[in-house]
């Protein structure tokens, strides 16, 4: 169980230093970054629309990735129902306060708070997920499963 939440505990650290390192490049290097990405997943062609809608799924897919672990965190630590849920979603809420926040003092990058939001709505996601994954594994196994 210890083994269990010390790699739990390494994938959020690795989770949160992809989010904060990320909000630390300046907007040139991030535009850059999320032309590139795009034109790659493109076949080549920039979007004719831009980046945006990329930057706003690449948002939601990070929370997602940190509200499955933090709601995993919380669940290895013996948290179950509203608890668990409240654990992951503040722990998630907060990162997202503090990765705008660190966007606020970089160079040519600004706070959202439609950012926010879909941060958090990212992080609901992946605590969703961890719910859905548990109740099969439950359906398949008769129960047996915490």
């Amino acid at each position: 169980m210890k083994r269990r939440v010390r790699i739990c505990v390494a994938l959020i650290t690795v989770n949160l230093a992809f989010i904060w390192g990320n909000s630390l490049l300046p907007g040139e290097i991030s535009g850059m970054l999320s032309d590139w990405l795009a034109s790659l997943l493109g076949g080549g062609q920039p979007p004719a629309g831009g980046t945006g809608l990329l930057r706003k799924l690449a948002h939601f897919s990070e929370f997602a990735c940190l509200g499955f672990l933090l709601a995993r965190l919380a669940h290895l630590k013996g948290e179950r129902g509203h608890h668990l849920i409240s654990l992951a979603l503040l722990g998630g809420l907060l990162t997202a306060c503090i990765d705008e926040s660190i966007q606020l003092l970089t160079p040519d990058r600004g706070p959202s708070l439609v950012d926010v939001w879909i941060d958090t709505c990212g992080v609901a996601t992946g605590v969703a997920a961890l719910f859905v994954i548990h109740y099969m594994k439950n359906m398949i196994s008769g129960g047996n499963n915490q």
